[in-house]
């Protein structure tokens, strides 16, 4: 991609709209994009932590295995979302892999550009605070789900996750994702994600087509399954 049409990408960020037009040059300048396929791996469990990732086009999970083949996936994040800034702030080795559910763009910002905003644009670490609250919510909120309820719960706020509009803002009502995918971002077979969705879509929260969900009630989905 032309540095041009990349730093108009990065301007129609939540933190990029606020960066000055010197800051957002030497970002676009710094950046650089990598074109990821399906199943493949965007950064990797251990590796040495260099960049900020934001996903241009696409969808990608968070996850990490066990040696003996167990894996876990933490969530998915859809096109608009950025990840990793965490692991840069506590500069550790990635705790965490990030993989491709589907062909995608990421954008990878240097951590040297990433510390120079922290240390020049008041605006991005507001950013920051907000994303890290948010990003800490929403693992909280995982957790619940996992612990205390039912396959349908699990789909029904794995659905809703993804419309976080901090974390991913300008996913749409119809989200492009197949029932592997849910089942992967969920922890439960495809087969049971076929079943949870056909009573969510009967309940009157959302309708299932072909290699899509539309979401009909979004507020009915995050609270799905809790007490009245």
């Amino acid at each position: 991609m032309k540095a041009s049409a990349l730093l108009q990408e990065l301007a129609a960020t939540r933190w990029g709209s606020q960066l000055t037009p010197e800051q957002l040059a030497r970002v676009a300048a710094d950046a650089t994009e990598q074109s990821v396929p399906a199943g493949a791996y965007v950064c990797r469990k251990g590796e040495a932590v260099d960049a900020w990732f934001g996903v241009l086009e696409g969808f990608v999970k968070m996850m990490v295995s066990t040696a003996d083949g167990k894996t876990s996936t933490f969530t998915g994040i859809p096109a608009g979302g950025w990840f990793g800034e965490g692991s840069l702030l506590k500069t550790e080795p990635r705790r965490y892999d990030i993989v491709a559910l589907r062909a995608s763009r990421i954008v990878r910002v240097p951590r040297r550009t990433f510390e120079w905003l922290l240390n020049t644009s008041i605006p991005f670490n507001r950013f920051l605070l907000v994303q890290l609250n948010e990003r800490l919510g929403q693992f909280i909120g995982m957790l619940e789900t996992q612990r205390l309820m039912g396959p349908d719960e699990r789909v029904a706020r794995c659905l809703a996750q993804l419309f976080n509009p901090i974390l991913h803002p300008g996913i749409e009502r119809k989200l492009e994702v197949s029932q592997e995918e849910i089942g992967y971002l969920a922890g439960i077979s495809r087969q049971r994600v076929n079943q949870s969705l056909q009573r969510l879509q009967r309940a009157g929260l959302l309708r299932v087509e072909y290699g899509a969900i539309v979401i009909e009630d979004l507020e009915g989905l995050r609270s799905y399954g809790s007490p009245r």
